[in-house]
């Protein structure tokens, strides 16, 4: 594994008011990695992507990518750069077809794309973009779907074709929120699946509630709580750490191999 710094926070910080979503986070993301992010409810993790991807300006704190200062560039910006995510609500458009929404997105998000005159006069079904389009469609296993009404996926496969809209963006590096949200047993297992065939493609940030949906998937995990990096580093000994250990299951003795229901 490449030991290039790719993204990079030094003391982000995020308040809205009189509260602090996310304190004081320094956070690095290397090339090749897997990293999982988990923590409670509230604990901060959203927002710090958010953060992370532009679609929150910082109250305090920088973010670079591969060395340069992104700080002030907004989402769309760090979108063209391969900063890539998902959101924990599945993101599509019910009204169009499955091709269309992969479309919109590609003319949305693409440098070369996004000029108001292209998008009047431009053909955002050309081939180039379709070929792409396809190709994503058919890495998620959505290839025999393109033209159904996106109203007529489950739930998994909109959750699916949220990740072949990211993939048709050329990332470098793909943030998942909370993959796995909302999903039934057998839907999880298909998603994990597909983040399991990704993870060998792209460097890899996921959000998660639960610790047991990644614990096989990821190389390294950060525990944020009260909007602070609790913990990092290899997910048993992490799992280890008294803080994190107090965080989710109370005092006691480490967790691991066996976790507790919902955890």
């Amino acid at each position: 594994m490449s030991e290039e710094v790719l993204l990079q926070s030094r003391s982000i910080a995020k308040r809205f008011g009189d509260f602090t979503a996310v304190a004081g986070v320094d956070y690095q993301l290397r090339q090749g990695e897997v990293a999982g992010i988990i923590g409670p409810n509230g604990a901060g993790k959203s927002t710090f992507f958010n953060l992370l991807t532009g679609l929150f300006p910082p109250t305090a704190g920088t973010v670079t990518y591969r060395g340069e200062d992104i700080t002030d560039q907004g989402a769309y910006k760090r979108a063209a750069l391969g900063l890539i995510r998902t959101f924990q609500l599945v993101s599509v458009f019910d009204s169009l077809s499955v091709l269309d929404n992969l479309v919109m997105a590609v003319v949305h998000f693409r440098p070369e794309s996004r000029g108001w005159l292209w998008r009047f006069l431009g053909n955002p079904h050309n081939p180039a973009v379709v070929d792409d389009c396809n190709a994503a469609l058919e890495r998620v296993g959505l290839a025999a779907k393109i033209h159904l009404p996106t109203s007529e996926l489950s739930y998994g496969d909109k959750r699916k074709l949220e990740i072949a809209m990211a993939l048709a963006l050329r990332p470098q590096v793909l943030l998942l929120d909370e993959p796995f949200a909302g999903l039934s047993e057998v839907e999880i297992t298909d998603v994990l699946d597909l983040i399991n065939r990704l993870k060998a493609e792209f460097t890899l940030v996921i959000i998660e509630h639960k610790i047991t949906r990644i614990m096989g998937l990821v190389t390294r995990l950060s525990v944020m709580h009260e909007g602070r990096l609790i913990a990092d580093g290899p997910p048993e000994s992490v799992l280890c750490d008294e803080t994190v250990r107090r965080v989710y299951w109370g005092e006691g003795t480490c967790p691991a191999p066996e976790l507790p229901p919902g955890a």
